[in-house]
């Protein structure tokens, strides 16, 4: 009986020794892929990224199963699954807009938000690790804007706020259509005004260039403001983060029918070479967004009379 006791005692021991040794394996990896994602950028074949980006999400849901309460986990879910909806799927629905396949472009629509709603859940997931108030605090944009403050006041939580802003904004313009969520949009504009003020370098100015866009969304809104962001952007990433150009024409140019600006800035991005290796997957996908914006149909849907030659600036 003694014996049987002792034995029983030292399997659980063992186990528990197991499962102990099993988490710090699994964290350790977690840490280290974390660090290591930024090579992830330095890929510059669009195709070959994209496949990449597909399985690297079914290896980070792993992750996340083995070890659930692991910030970094949760963190790449939240940054991969948003950079998943922009550079893939919506990238997908664009092509399929522009070749007239309603249906497809339709299917892509729908990756693309379930790509950003379950960027959305991690990120909340994220937050509540350190406070438990973002039910309470989402009620309105001044509990929000106040929440934010008073919990994520360091510049170690810009990205965390960046990637959800990234996240909140991307999944509203992409169903403007549903009153719900446009409601919702101070959510997303005040995670990147934190993350800016924590930290304006963060992903190469990525919450200054998202907020020009939201600065520039209509021709009544904030035009001076938007300008001024992304002509601060361009001169802080000394115009090698070729996105900034792709939002400044489609998020400022086109919606004020400034066709000028809006060729010289998309062909910029065309006639660049390699400006940046550490962002070469981004710059791959702003020149996908560059060649395409000049097409025809989206020239035609930003008001630009295509029976006249462009204007000389």
């Amino acid at each position: 009986m003694h014996k049987a006791i002792f034995t029983l005692a030292l399997a659980v021991v063992v186990a528990l020794q197991t499962g102990c040794i099993k988490s710090m394996l699994t964290n350790g990896q977690i840490s280290a892929t974390r660090e290591a994602a930024g090579s992830f950028e330095t890929i510059g074949d669009y195709e070959l990224a994209k496949s990449a980006a597909m399985a690297g999400m079914v290896q980070f849901e792993g992750m996340h199963k083995l070890a659930p309460d692991n910030d970094d986990a949760l963190f790449m879910l939240m940054q991969g699954w948003t950079g998943y909806g922009y550079a893939f799927a919506e990238d997908d629905r664009e092509a399929a807009m522009e070749a007239g396949d309603d249906d497809l472009a339709e299917y892509h629509r729908k990756r693309a938000r379930m790509a950003y709603d379950r960027a959305i859940f991690y990120g909340v997931e994220l937050l509540t690790h350190h406070d438990k108030g973002w039910n309470e605090a989402r009620r309105n944009d001044g509990l929000f804007k106040a929440w934010l403050k008073e919990n994520f006041d360091d510049k170690e939580d810009a990205p965390l706020l960046l990637w959800m802003g990234n996240a909140w904004l991307a999944r509203v313009q992409l169903n403007a259509d549903e009153p719900a969520l446009v409601a919702e949009l101070f959510i997303g504009i005040a995670f990147l005004e934190q993350s800016l003020r924590l930290d304006p370098t963060a992903q190469h100015y990525s919450a200054m260039t998202n907020l020009g866009a939201y600065h520039s969304r209509t021709v009544e809104a904030e035009p001076e403001l938007a300008k001024q962001m992304y002509e601060t952007a361009l001169a802080k990433t000394d115009r090698k983060s070729l996105i900034v150009q792709v939002s400044y024409a489609k998020g400022y140019a086109c919606v004020r029918a400034e066709r000028p600006l809006y060729e010289k800035l998309l062909n910029e991005v065309l006639a660049a070479d390699d400006p940046d290796p550490a962002q070469r997957l981004t710059n791959a996908v702003a020149k996908r967004r560059a060649k395409r914006y000049l097409g025809k149909k989206t020239m035609m849907d930003c008001g630009f009379d295509m029976s006249i030659p462009a204007p000389k600036k």
